[in-house]
C-alpha cells in the first residue's frame, strides 16, 4: 500500500496517518501566530505539504492545490515577517484600510467564481462525483476553500487583522466539506480553530495599529 494511503481504523472510520499529523500539526502555527512567532511559517509549511498528500487520496485536486499553495506562501510569509522584524525590531499588527478590504473581498468573490469554473471544466473537485445539484454546491465550496485560504494567508503574510475573519469564513464551509469528504480529523481539528480564529482576531485587534496611523 502506498505510504500516503497508510492509516488506521477509529471508530470504524478509516484514519489517514497524513491526515492526522498535518491537522495536528495545523494548529501549532495557530497558537504561534497568535504570539506573533515567526515560526509559525515553517511549521505551517509542513502541515501543508502533509494536508496535500492526505487529500490527493480522496482525491480532491481543489483542496490539494490550496496546501501547495499554502506551502509556497508559508515560504513567503516567512520571509516577509522576518524582513518586518528586521526593520521594525517587532512584527507591526496593522488593521487593513479600506482599498485592502474591499480587494481581499473582491478576490474572494471573483476568485471563487473563476475556479469553480475551472474546476467544473477539469474535473479537479471531489464534487464532481456528486449528483446533480450537490455538484455544483460542492465544486463551488472547493473553489472558495482554495481562494479563501490564499487570500487569507496573504493577508496574514502582511500581518493583517482581517486574515483571521478570512479564515474563520473558509472554515464555515471547510469543516463540512472535509468530514463529507473523509478528512475526520482535518474537519474535526479545523473546527477547533474556528474557535481558535475567534480568539486570535480579538487578540491581533488589540494589539492593531489602525490604518490612519501606519500610513501617517
Amino acid at each position: 500500500m502506498n505510504w500516503a494511503h497508510a492509516g488506521f481504523n477509529l471508530f470504524g472510520l478509516h484514519v489517514l496517518w497524513t491526515d492526522l499529523i498535518g491537522s495536528l500539526a495545523a494548529l501549532v502555527p495557530v497558537v504561534l501566530a497568535m504570539r506573533k512567532s515567526i515560526w509559525n511559517w515553517p511549521i505551517q509549511f509542513v502541515a501543508a505539504v502533509l494536508l496535500a498528500l492526505a487529500y490527493a487520496t480522496i482525491p480532491a485536486t481543489g483542496s490539494v492545490l490550496k496546501n501547495v499553495m499554502m506551502a509556497a506562501l508559508a515560504v513567503y510569509g516567512f520571509w516577509k515577517w522576518k524582513r518586518g522584524i528586521a526593520d521594525n525590531g517587532e512584527l507591526v499588527i496593522r488593521q487593513g484600510t479600506a482599498r485592502e478590504r474591499i480587494g481581499m473581498l473582491t478576490a474572494l468573490v471573483l476568485g471563487t467564481a473563476i475556479f469553480w469554473v475551472l474546476f467544473y471544466v477539469t474535473g479537479w473537485s471531489w464534487g464532481q462525483y456528486a449528483p446533480v445539484p450537490d455538484r455544483y454546491f460542492l465544486i463551488a465550496a472547493d473553489a472558495y476553500i482554495f481562494v479563501g485560504g490564499v487570500v487569507a494567508t496573504w493577508a496574514m503574510s502582511k500581518a493583517l487583522v482581517e486574515f483571521w475573519l478570512i479564515w474563520i469564513l473558509v472554515d464555515l464551509v471547510g469543516v463540512p466539506v472535509a468530514f463529507r469528504g473523509g478528512i475526520y480529523f482535518n474537519g474535526s481539528i479545523y473546527a477547533v480553530f474556528f474557535v481558535m480564529a475567534m480568539y486570535g482576531f480579538v487578540n491581533w485587534l488589540k494589539q492593531s495599529r489602525r490604518p490612519e496611523v501606519v500610513h501617517a
